[in-house]
């Protein structure tokens, strides 16, 4: 690698570090309460009984840690589905994760008449995972397979889904007015627990998709050069459902479902490093972590000292950015 190169490397580090140390740290003092920035160190650092310490640690701190975690998922999440589809429109709801997670929110609200944080986030893991099973099953084996199969395939059963999501919540007014906290998408009142169980989940995709990096990076050249170069098509996306399934199902659980994370951030990334797949996906992590937990400080400062739903907030910063950039040249 060359000194330039190298340079232009460490420089686009300190620059990312420095921007997700600001985010982080606006994080943790902005709010209904505001926090002095060297009172937030010194909780950090020491601890401490104090109500803005109690503040600090007990709740932004889990709620910071979920914005990067839920934003830097979504991010990965979309830039391995938009290779494993050769589409730069793509996201991860296209297999259905989104769809298998609010029917089985409402389901298992509506059946146990309960809707705690450890419901939901279990409802939405199952659910996502089996819609994005049912998606792969249905998109054919051996050469009746294909990007353009998967993609049907998750239009219809996110239809279906949707359909019987519908029907539970007109029948079940307890469901729906549960449902409609969860679909706005809030990182109000996470838990230490709920944070675990859903970053193991996430970890595991994260592996994943490292392991997948160079085989996607063939894979965006085509089937046929994919077949010609050894890869094993069926198998690499296989794996890429699993992975994809794991990191948008886990951040759905756990936040509710975010719109344009997964999708707009992997294709600004692109417009800017380039088409390498390995770079896309590290950085779709790092500005999708910034891009979530940016919303979610302006989340709570829009209307302080009530909250604006964190789904809303990046819908709202994520959709202009969208269609700037698919208004584009080179889209096509």
């Amino acid at each position: 690698m060359s000194a330039h190169r190298l340079t232009s490397v460490a420089i686009a580090c300190a620059v990312a570090a420095l921007v997700l140390g600001v985010v982080v740290m606006a994080s943790l003092a902005l709010g209904s309460r505001q926090i002095a920035p060297n009172i937030v160190w010194e909780s950090l650092v020491h601890g401490g009984t104090s109500q803005d310490a109690r503040v600090v640690l007990s709740l932004r701190v889990p709620r910071t840690i979920a914005a990067l975690i839920i934003g830097g998922a979504l991010g990965l999440a979309g830039s391995i589905m938009q290779a494993m589809t050769r589409n730069p429109l793509a996201d991860p709801g296209i297999l259905g994760v989104n769809a298998g997670a609010a029917f089985a929110v409402v389901s298992a609200t509506a059946v146990m008449g309960v809707s705690t944080r450890a419901v939901t986030l279990g409802a939405a893991l199952i659910g996502a995972g089996v819609a994005s099973a049912l998606v792969f099953a249905l998109s054919g084996r051996g050469a009746r397979a294909s990007r353009a199969r998967l993609a049907l395939a998750g239009i219809a059963v996110s239809a279906a889904l949707a359909s019987l999501t519908s029907a539970i919540l007109t029948a079940n007014q307890f469901a729906f007015n549960e449902f409609r906290y969860w679909a706005s998408g809030s990182f109000e009142g996470i838990g230490v627990d709920s944070l675990v169980l859903a970053s193991v989940v996430i970890g595991g995709g994260v592996v994943l998709g490292a392991l997948l990096t160079s085989a996607l990076g063939i894979l965006t050249l085509g089937d046929e050069v994919a077949v010609g170069l050894g890869v094993r098509v069926r198998l690499v996306r296989g794996l890429s459902t699993l992975a994809v399934t794991a990191l948008a199902g886990g951040a759905t659980a756990l936040g509710g479902p975010l719109t344009f994370v997964g999708l707009a951030v992997p294709l600004l990334v692109r417009r800017v490093v380039g088409a390498r797949h390995g770079l896309i996906a590290l950085w779709s992590i790092i500005v999708g972590a910034a891009w979530v937990c940016v919303a979610d400080v302006a989340s709570r400062l829009v209307l302080a000292p009530q909250e604006v739903p964190v789904g809303v907030i990046v819908a709202l910063i994520g959709a202009p950015f969208f269609i700037a950039t698919a208004r584009g040249r080179g889209m096509s």
